[in-house]
Order: C-alpha cells, then structure tokens, then sequence
C-alpha cells in the first residue's frame, strides 16, 4: 500500500463515519442514557419492577452502541492524525505501522456499519430459528441437519446460549423438524436475511451410485418477542394437537402426549414444541412460539405496505443460497449476489461474512 492508496481508505473510512454518525445520533444516545440515570435515582423507579428491566436493557443497549461508536470515530480520527504527522515528518516506519492496520481499520469500521444496520424494532431480540427439510427423504433430511449444525456453531462463535425447543428425527438419518432458540444481542438482527430456502448440492452420501443430488431446507426466523408486545389469539383462531415426543428428551419420550403443536388457522402458521416434560410448558412455549412468527408477519407487512408492494413470502417463496459441494466448492448467496469458496468452513458456522453482505447489500436497495 503507498500514500495514494492510503488516503484513499481514509476518505472512504471517514465517509462511511460521517454516515454512522447521522445514523447513530450519538447526543441523542448521551441525551438519552442522562435521563435513564436520573430515573433510576428516584425511588419509585425500582417499585415497577417489569418497566424497570425494560428500561436497564435499553441502557445497556444504548452504552455498547455509544461505546463502540466512539471507539471506531477515535480509530478513523488517530488513523487521520498519525498519517498527517508521519507523512511531515517522513517517517516511513510509522507509515508502514499505519499500512499494516488498514485491514483491522476496515474491519472497524464495517462491523460498526453492521451495528448501524441492526437497529431495527426487534433486531436485538433473540430469535427463534426453524428448519424444515424438502422434498427427498433421507437426503433433504440430513441436508436439514447440517443446516442446524451451521446454526449451532455459529452461535457458538457468538458465546450465545441454545435451546432446543423441537426436534424430531429423520427415519435414516438427518431430521424431519427442529426448532431451536439463539439467546444473544442482535440474534434476530442477524439471523432474519437467513429466512429462506437454502439449496445444497453434493455427491450423496446415501446413493451407492454416488450421483450428483439437489436438496432444499427452508429456515424461518422470528424475534422472540417481548411479554409486554400484546398479540391476542383467540382459542377458536387456533388448532392444538399433542403428540408424543421424539428424539432425546428423557425418560418422558415416545411414553406420554407431551409434545405440542398449534396451527394458526388464518395464517397457517405452525409451530411446535417438545423440548419440557410438561405439557403445560410445552404449550406455553408453542404459543410464544406463535405470537413471535404472527409479531414478525405483521412487521413485514407493515414493511410491504410502506414500500408499496405486494407481501413476500419470506421463508417459504424463494431459494436465497446454494451450497455446491460438487462439481466445485462455492457457497453463493442471490441477494448479496456474492460466492465464498469456503464451504467447510461455512457448514462450521462461519457465515458472519454471508450475512453482512446480505445486509449491506439490502440497505442498498
């Protein structure tokens, strides 16, 4: 990298800042953070004790949001200074140390981009992540359970917790359904562009003829929601059936009904949930389940509204990825209309470059 190059990267850096900032409002985040402070000084606050977590979330939110905002505007105005002093002076060893961090500087200031992308109504909540094989049996099922497996290591390399919420066994081998909770800041903010039916395409591993097979999954994502969102489902809006539970779950399976599943009669939506002893709290958490997937419908269609077009069916309408695993390796995704060749290494969860490409590439629409 020479000087030209250089000062190219630092008036792209300080643009893409300049843009952060207008979208942060950093006094207003400080405007904000002061009057959450004064209320917790006052006695009454901690009386309501619901309003009062609500209120330390946002807190906390918002000062990781100021925090990382500052600390990159402080790389992009040191990077700016440093380079100005080392240039004078011609220190050339200076110069070098500043080539040398232009990638981690890059780096910077996309996750911030990223942080700035993910600001929407839900986009902090945990999600609620499904997955549901296509047609092709055996091996549309142990596609299915890759695609957990993906989903599993990914929140692994976030330090975010998992619950198993339903999962049910594929007769050979793979999965028929899972659902899975991703417990993590901006889980849901991540995880949404992944709504959609993922393609693979591979050398089966259940054909003794070893041809070329095509399988499909498709994945659908919801925040989950808030006690304090008020969604209503009448009794006679819905369908619950019980069924016994598969798969691991202790001494209770394949023994009693205790699994759930509730059908959303107008919207056809279904969910279900095996992952307690209780039927009770299966059911409890089913209707969670429910009102998080009717939430995240109802937002979409306020979005297709605003946009004047007609709903998507996201999550069940279209392919947006395809994993080829042969002839070649390439995993490419339609939105971002990027490839990466790194398909192992993807199945292993890291995706984190898939999904900011295709929120990058979204806001640019």
């Amino acid at each position: 990298m020479d000087n030209y190059e250089y000062t190219e990267l630092l008036k792209n850096v300080t643009t893409k800042m300049h843009n952060i900032t207008g979208v942060v409002e950093p006094q207003k985040l400080e405007t904000r953070l002061q009057e959450i402070e004064k209320m917790e000084s006052e006695p009454q606050f901690w009386d309501d004790a619901a309003n009062a977590a609500k209120i330390q979330k946002e807190k906390t939110q918002l000062s990781r949001k100021l925090e990382k905002y500052s600390i990159a505007k402080s790389a992009v105005e040191d990077a700016k200074e440093l380079y100005e002093m080392a240039k004078e002076e011609n220190d050339d060893e200076s110069l070098q140390a500043l080539y040398d961090d232009a990638p981690a500087l890059q780096n910077q200031i996309r996750a911030m981009e990223i942080e700035v992308l993910l600001s929407g109504e839900s986009d902090a909540n945990n999600a609620i992540l499904s997955i549901h094989p296509g047609a092709g049996g055996t091996e549309s099922q142990d596609w299915a359970a890759m695609l957990l497996r993906m989903y599993k290591r990914w929140a692994e390399r976030h330090d975010f917790k998992v619950e198993l919420l339903d999962y049910q066994t594929g007769e050979e081998a793979g999965i028929k359904d899972a659902t899975i909770l991703i417990k993590g800041e901006n889980a849901y903010g991540y995880l949404k562009v992944e709504n959609g039916i993922h393609r693979l395409v591979r050398i089966s591993p259940f054909d003794s003829n070893a041809k070329r097979h095509t399988s499909f999954s498709s994945v659908m994502v919801s925040p989950e929601i808030d006690d304090d969102i008020d969604i209503v489902i009448e009794d006679k809006d819905i369908r619950i059936d019980t069924y016994r539970a598969s798969g691991a779950g202790g001494q209770h399976v394949n023994k009693t009904e205790s699994a759930i599943r509730i059908t959303h009669i107008k919207t056809g939506v279904v969910v279900q949930c095996q992952n307690d002893r209780s039927q009770h709290k299966n059911k409890a958490t089913a209707m969670k389940m429910l009102k998080s997937r009717l939430y995240e419908l109802e937002l979409e269609e306020q979005k297709a509204k605003e946009a004047g077009v007609a709903k998507s069916e996201i999550g069940w309408g279209h392919q947006i990825r395809s994993y080829v695993m042969q002839p070649y390796q390439q995993v490419k995704d339609t939105r971002s209309n990027e490839a990466y060749s790194n398909v192992s290494a993807i199945l292993d969860g890291d995706i984190d470059a898939m999904i900011e490409g295709v929120l990058i590439a979204q806001n640019k629409q």
